[in-house]
């Protein structure tokens, strides 16, 4: 096997130019920090180039899920204990609801189902006045379960299959510029259906 020739002393770089590549290096890391990724990541942008390529309002919802997360956990880690039930048929029957909620910009609501495990709900929501971000979830005591997810999303519909005794159903935050009204419709085996924030 033939292994290249290490290189000579004079082919080797000198102190100045790596000190001058390194230099460089640190430069352009701050640049794209400062630029690049304190707007994406952070919605911080000293610069306000970050707003000019669309990176800020990126990092502003990011940040803001992840402040609604933090609320989300602290909200469940003060929930009551729901019973549990084996058998869904014997303490339910099957229900309809339907709820509207108004949200006015950057307002948020929630609306959850008290469901068993194994329970089944098959739900429809709309949003007039515009798109919402959303966040369909399951919570309960030292638990919780994500079924989906969206930004600036019009409307849904499914199939939700309680995967623990909990309240499971939807977040959203109207993150435009008018009012919106969200309508849901809910079918299926739930003990009841109510706004909780």
């Amino acid at each position: 096997m033939y292994n290249n020739d290490l290189p000579t002393r004079a082919e080797l770089p000198s102190s100045k130019q790596l000190l001058r590549s390194t230099l460089i290096a640190i430069i352009v890391a701050t640049v794209l920090l400062v630029t690049i990724v304190l707007p994406s990541e952070y919605g911080i942008d000293p610069t306000r180039i970050g707003r000019l390529l669309g990176l800020t309002s990126m990092g502003e919802i990011k940040m803001a899920l992840a402040a609604e997360a933090q609320k989300d956990k602290a909200a469940d880690a003060t929930l009551p204990s729901i019973p549990k039930t084996d058998e869904v048929t014997v303490t339910l029957k099957p229900r309809t609801d339907a709820i509207s909620v108004t949200l006015k910009p950057g307002e948020g609501t929630e609306v959850k189902l008290d469901m068993p495990k194994g329970a089944k709900v098959s739900y429809e929501w709309s949003s007039a006045g515009g798109p919402v971000n959303h966040d369909t979830h399951g919570d309960a005591p030292g638990v919780s379960h994500k079924y989906s997810k969206g930004l600036q999303v019009g409307r849904d519909a499914g199939q939700l299959t309680a995967v623990f005794d909990g309240r499971h159903g939807w977040f959203w935050r109207n993150r435009g510029t008018n009012d919106v009204t969200i309508t849901l419709k809910t079918s299926g085996m739930y003990r009841s259906l109510k706004r909780v924030a």
